[in-house]
């Protein structure tokens, strides 16, 4: 009898250590896909014009503040226009003010400088790289009448590893908007 308990027992420990193997699911990514970028010229109320993303709503602040708005990527880019008043260094000193608000979390600041003399738009991009607020500013000029400045921000925590993707998408549609710019006085 005992040997029979034995194998009973044993055999009941050998089946109920058997279990198929298991394996964590490796890691994915996150694969983001957006839509070719496509461009509608755009003419606010205000003295320029420019190429928007068609994908960008428009909304109006005030007669000097306007924001382009992603609703897919929970993205806007705040603007604001600023008539120069011999003021421009002030102008100037206000938007890197801006942008440098968020040395805390950043890790660099790439700056391309904009220059397109034939539209008198002159202007500058700067990458906040690292987990900041808003990781991209812009401003352009025309040096003696006009300045507008730029600031993208997502409705989400600031970590860099995740807005990446569509900061890279939208980081071209506002290359492309800075490179269609105009200024209305210079049509």
């Amino acid at each position: 009898m005992k040997k029979l308990f034995g194998i009973i027992t044993l055999l009941i420990a050998l089946t109920a250590c058997h279990r198929e193997e298991y394996f964590p699911k490796p890691k994915a990514f996150l694969r983001l896909e957006y839509p070719p970028h496509r461009y509608e010229k755009f003419y606010p109320p205000l003295p320029f014009s420019f190429e928007k993303s068609y994908l960008a709503r428009w909304e109006n602040k005030s007669d000097t503040a306007f924001n382009l708005y992603y609703p897919s990527m929970k993205a806007r880019i705040y603007m604001t226009y600023s008539p120069i008043h011999n003021n421009l260094k002030k102008l100037l000193m206000d938007a890197d003010k801006l942008t440098y608000k968020h040395a805390i979390k950043a890790t660099g600041f790439p700056a391309n400088d904009f220059v397109k003399p034939q539209k008198q738009v002159y202007g500058r991009l700067t990458l906040v790289t690292g987990n900041a607020a808003s990781p991209l500013q812009f401003y352009l000029t025309d040096s003696t009448h006009h300045f507008v400045t730029g600031s993208l921000y997502f409705r989400a925590v600031p970590n860099y590893d995740s807005v990446r993707p569509p900061l890279e998408y939208l980081k071209q549609d506002i290359i492309h908007l800075m490179e269609t710019w105009e200024w209305k006085s210079q049509q």
